[in-house]
């Protein structure tokens, strides 16, 4: 079970705490995403704190796959190679240390978001459970 999170909303008008964690989270510009082995109790409450701001879901092995394929980026800004795509994510879903980048740059998504201010089934924000479909269309 690997968590995406993604930053929906932008920086104008926010308040210090909610910053703060996303500055935590590495959440810096809209369209950024991090990915996270499991949900813990920490990131639980971080993400109670940006829920306004955020959203978030599972994603699959094969997402998580074609996410680090076509979005991952090495140090120095290069792009991974297909055989170390497997290595590395056998190490993001164990919780290990990988030695990618740890946010991935996205597109605004294809169809657009629908309402910025809303909750998930009327809007883009908070949790999702197709959080697959969302990163499809925004690779």
């Amino acid at each position: 079970m690997v968590i995406a999170i993604v930053r929906v909303r932008g920086v104008a008008g926010i308040k210090p705490d909610i910053r703060k964690t996303m500055e935590l989270l590495r959440l810096h510009k809209k369209h950024h995403c991090v990915v996270y082995p499991k949900m813990t109790k920490s990131l639980e409450g971080m993400l109670r704190v940006c829920q306004d701001y955020v959203t978030w879901g599972e994603i699959t092995s094969d997402s998580l796959s074609d996410l680090v394929a076509k979005r991952g980026r090495l140090p120095g800004d290069k792009k991974v190679d297909n055989k170390e795509v497997s290595t590395i994510i056998k190490g993001i879903e164990a919780g290990e240390e990988v030695k990618i980048k740890p946010v991935f740059r996205l597109h605004s998504p294809r169809k657009g978001w629908g309402n910025v201010k809303l909750r998930f089934p009327k809007g883009a924000l908070g949790p999702r459970d197709n959080m697959v479909d969302l990163l499809k269309r925004m690779m």
